[in-house]
């Protein structure tokens, strides 16, 4: 973590921001789990803030037994309650529920893809969407992207994922990028081009 570097506006005020910033937001995944975890994570942030959220990350890994939606899906009305009464977490019933529902709807997802991640990048054709904020007031809360995959998980059965919240997965997750060009990872996550094959001109 470098103070000199400059980074988006939202993560220059706090050392858990910065790090996340530096490390995780934008760079592309691909790993399921990983998915599952932003999904909790962004509907559990509705109406708060993301700081809020990032404190309570490790309780959330540990209730959500490190963020397995095959074993969230099996959880029932002892576990709704015990999450519920979890100082650890947002503590709002609905958000709770959602994230149950939405575990059993995520393995509904694998059994048609494959993977989630499968899914999630088919809207992009595996390709992040490369945008070119000057200011973080240029960032949008939603986009078309988001507007159709919340539709679609929502048409699937998922519940708490409107429009805003994919939006902040698919920043999340990498599948798009919406660091401002002035921020230091926004040239280190642009796709890089194939280099032809030896032999190959």
């Amino acid at each position: 973590m470098s103070p000199t570097k400059e980074r988006c506006g939202w993560a220059s005020f706090d050392e858990a921001l910065i790090l996340y910033h530096d490390l995780e937001w934008g760079a592309p995944i691909h790993e399921d789990a990983r998915h599952f975890e932003f999904l909790v994570l962004e509907s559990a942030q509705a109406g708060l803030s993301w700081l809020t959220v990032l404190r309570k990350r490790d309780s959330y890994r540990i209730a959500y037994c490190g963020f397995d939606p095959e074993h969230v899906a099996r959880f029932g009305k002892r576990d709704l309650e015990r999450l519920i009464s979890n100082s650890g977490l947002v503590r709002n019933r609905a958000k709770i529920e959602s994230s149950i529902n939405n575990a059993r709807k995520f393995l509904d997802i694998q059994k048609e893809f494959g993977t989630f991640d499968a899914y999630l990048w088919k809207w992009t054709n595996g390709k992040p969407v490369v945008n070119r904020w000057q200011q973080m007031s240029d960032v949008p809360p939603r986009s078309d992207l988001s507007d159709l995959v919340s539709k679609d998980l929502k048409a699937r059965g998922f519940s708490f994922i409107g429009s805003t919240i994919i939006y902040s997965h698919l920043q999340a997750v990498g599948v798009v990028n919406d660091h401002l060009v002035s921020c230091f990872r926004w040239p280190q996550l642009l796709p890089h081009p194939r280099r032809p094959a030896r032999g190959v001109r």
